[in-house]
């Protein structure tokens, strides 16, 4: 073997991205988990969508009952955010202003698509802060579709699309008596 082509082998093996394959579905259930918490903490109560920025697949899309398509990338998505935020720090219109969303517990699931993502299915509630009553106020809910993509030369997930429908009012609570 010449030495040209013995350099041309060792280039191409080093430069050959690492592939890691989808984890099993605990795994999967796991990491999909894990970026669901981080990523409505940062657009929500933690108010800092550059920590979450790495989450969203480039070609981001979500559709909204309500909305349309208010997000058809991931950089329209960081971008609102970011100002949303803005508004709310000190000297903002909206200073202040602060809310959260919540899973309603046992209603998530966390299927596999294939060899290439998942798909994640659950309902969530949506509060604000009340300053007059000094606590969370539940404003509403939803439910949400999202779909991860598996990334294998990253080895991890990104949200490709979200689908977010079935949104209604808050009921009250305690509940009126009939």
């Amino acid at each position: 073997m010449s030495a040209i082509a013995a350099f041309l082998i060792a280039q191409a093996a080093t430069a050959a991205p690492t592939v890691t394959p989808l984890p099993a579905i605990d795994e999967i259930r796991t990491r999909i988990e894990r970026n669901d918490s981080r990523l409505f903490w940062g657009f929500f109560e933690g108010c800092d969508p550059d920590a979450v920025e790495q989450l969203l697949h480039p070609d981001y899309r979500m559709i909204h009952d309500l909305a349309g398509m208010p997000h058809d990338s991931a950089k329209a998505m960081v971008g609102q955010a970011r100002e949303q935020c803005a508004r709310r720090a000190p000297g903002g219109d909206a200073e202040g202003y602060r809310n959260r969303r919540l899973l309603v517990p046992g209603s998530r699931s966390i299927e596999r698509l294939g060899d290439w993502g998942a798909l994640e299915e659950g309902y969530h509630t949506f509060h604000e802060w009340s300053v007059k009553e000094e606590e969370w106020v539940q404003t509403g809910g939803g439910r949400y579709l999202h779909v991860w993509q598996w990334m294998p030369e990253e080895g991890r997930f990104r949200l490709l699309e979200s689908l977010s429908i079935d949104h209604g009012p808050a009921p009250q609570y305690p509940p009126v008596e009939n």
